[in-house]
C-alpha cells in the first residue's frame, strides 16, 4: 500500500476511534488545591500536563493554576482521572459534552462536601 494511502487509512481510523470521555481533576500535590474540569478526550489532557511537565511549558495548562505553577512548579501537579465516560453510540457530541457537564457540577459538589480528599 502505498505511503499516502496508508496515511490516509490511519487517519481515518484515529478520527472514528472511541475516546475517553470524562471528568479529572489537576492538583497540586503540596496544597491540594485544583482544578475540577471535564473532557471528551482525556488523553489529551493527560498529554498536556505530560508537555507541560517535559517541556516546563506550564501555560499550555489551565490559567487557574498559574500562580501555583510559579509557587511550586509544574512538577507538582498530578492528573486524576475522578470518572470515565463511555460514549453511547447514539450520543451526539452535543449530548456527551452535556452529560460531562453534569458530572463535573456532581464532581466539584462532592470535593467541596469533602467526600473526596
Amino acid at each position: 500500500m502505498p505511503d499516502a494511502a496508508r496515511r490516509k487509512e490511519l487517519q481515518v481510523e484515529y478520527r472514528e476511534a472511541p475516546r475517553e470521555a470524562g471528568v479529572y481533576r489537576i492538583v497540586n500535590q503540596f496544597t491540594g488545591n485544583g482544578i475540577v474540569a471535564s473532557t471528551a478526550n482525556l488523553a489529551s489532557i493527560r498529554n498536556k500536563l505530560e508537555f507541560a511537565q517535559t517541556t516546563s511549558s506550564p501555560t499550555v495548562l489551565d490559567g487557574r493554576l498559574a500562580r501555583e505553577i510559579r509557587e511550586y512548579g509544574i512538577l507538582a501537579f498530578e492528573l486524576e482521572v475522578l470518572e470515565v465516560v463511555e460514549p453511547r453510540p447514539d450520543q451526539t457530541r452535543t449530548q456527551l459534552l452535556a452529560d460531562l457537564a453534569t458530572l463535573e457540577k456532581l464532581w466539584r459538589e462532592k470535593i467541596e462536601a469533602g467526600e473526596v480528599s
